[in-house]
């Protein structure tokens, strides 16, 4: 029998994933619509396998403190679909500025739970800012920095209102909509700056599509290289 690699065995070579930071109750909903959109627009035009969800382990009934949603695609079925949290995203958003610094600080203990960006891929950052991608990377520790390949910012506050609601969480219907709020805007400028799914894909899939639209059109895309 021929040796195996066993590292080999819990490679998913297609799996793509999206790490969305958020701050608590206020915007719970932007977080998970980010992702429910995407994976919505892969597996209902594009075919793709995939998970949505929320990470309650954050806390997420805690106003404003830091809480993260997660979405996974791939062209094959998700091997890793019982694994609670995303271990190397590829995608990592911030539905607000603020969270560049408090995340990127390593606080004793609780380096897992803080550090910005985790895993080996080399990451594009989206972060809701009228910042350019300049001034969020000075913010960023070195070694930190040094995993991301791109920031992408877009003014997402100048483009829709952030919906706070407590309607979808934990599975429950969501009557105010999917992607009517900032989420939207975010939405079109992870699709400009990866092509993580089409344009129509996630248009199709979004309540605001002139947020939608506006995001993909005016967001900021630097290379860090350019920037650091």
């Amino acid at each position: 029998m021929a040796d195996v690699d066993v590292k080999k065995l819990f490679e998913e070579p297609t799996l793509r994933q999206i790490t969305v930071w958020a701050r608590g109750v206020l915007q719970n909903k932007e977080a998970r619509d980010v992702v429910v959109i995407l994976t919505n627009a892969a597996w209902k035009s594009e075919g793709k396998y995939v998970q949505a969800f929320e990470n309650y382990v954050d806390l997420p009934d805690r106003i404003y403190v830091p809480v993260r949603a997660y979405g996974r695609i791939a062209d094959e079925p998700i091997e890793s679909r019982y694994v609670y949290e995303n271990d190397d995203p590829e995608i990592v958003v911030l539905t607000e500025e603020t969270l560049v610094k408090s995340l990127s600080l390593n606080y004793p203990g609780l380096t897992g739970l803080c550090s910005l960006v985790e895993g080996p891929t080399p990451k594009t950052l989206v972060v809701n800012t009228k910042r350019s991608p300049a001034e969020i990377a000075k913010f960023i520790p070195k070694e930190q920095l040094e995993k991301i390949s791109k920031i992408v910012t877009v003014d997402a506050f100048g483009m829709a209102e952030a919906v706070v609601t407590l309607d979808g969480a934990e599975g429950v219907y969501d009557k105010s909509g999917i992607g009517v709020g900032i989420s939207a805007a975010l939405v079109g400028a992870i699709v400009k700056a990866t092509g993580i799914v089409s344009y129509d894909a996630a248009l199709n899939e979004v309540a605001n599509k002139e947020a939608f639209k506006n995001g993909y059109e005016n967001c900021v895309l630097e290379d860090v290289s350019a920037v650091a």
